[in-house]
């Protein structure tokens, strides 16, 4: 599935939030950041990324994750999410 970016405000909880979905290569994580840096400098407010609806995430694009994470402040959620249908998926094919 080709990766969606899509900018979302949430008024509710006063954030401004990128969401993306499917899936996420180094290309497309290297875009993500550059559209969130982007987006930062010139709402001059922080972006949350949301990451629930990503279905494949390689090792490469989890190293942009965590650079955006831990050394630019950007604040990631949903990968719990993620990660608990991974887990979820290696269970079921482990049973068949």
């Amino acid at each position: 599935m080709p990766t969606k970016i899509t900018q979302v405000e949430d008024l509710e909880r006063g954030k401004m939030i990128l969401r993306v979905e499917g899936s996420l290569t180094l290309d497309d994580a290297v875009l993500l950041e550059k559209i969130a840096m982007e987006m930062r400098e010139g709402l001059q407010r922080n972006i949350t990324l949301d990451l629930a609806d990503i279905d494949f995430l390689d090792s490469e694009s989890a190293t942009v994750l965590k650079r955006l994470s831990q050394e630019l402040g950007f604040e990631l959620e949903g990968l719990e999410f993620f990660l608990q249908n991974a887990i979820s998926q290696v269970e079921k094919r482990s049973k068949e």
